[in-house]
């Protein structure tokens, strides 16, 4: 998503999520349901931030990870 590659950042979610908490609990932390969220991260889906930021937070949360951005120039 940093770089600019929407499409790479939703497929590479998509299979975070098949691989870990999988799309019904995701819907569950989220309080969306979960065609919802799949619909999103689709080829033809357009996140929004907030919804983003909510789907990142959920998965941050439940598997225990902390994101670290640093900029390089």
């Amino acid at each position: 998503m940093l770089s600019d590659e929407i499409d790479v950042a939703k497929k590479l979610l998509i299979d975070y999520v098949n691989a870990t908490v999988g799309f019904q609990k995701l819907g569950t932390l989220t309080k969306k349901d979960p065609k919802s969220l799949m619909r999103m991260l689709g080829p033809k889906g357009n996140p929004s931030l907030k919804n983003i930021s909510s789907l990142l937070t959920s998965l941050k949360k439940n598997e225990g990870v902390k994101f670290h951005v640093e900029a390089h120039r």
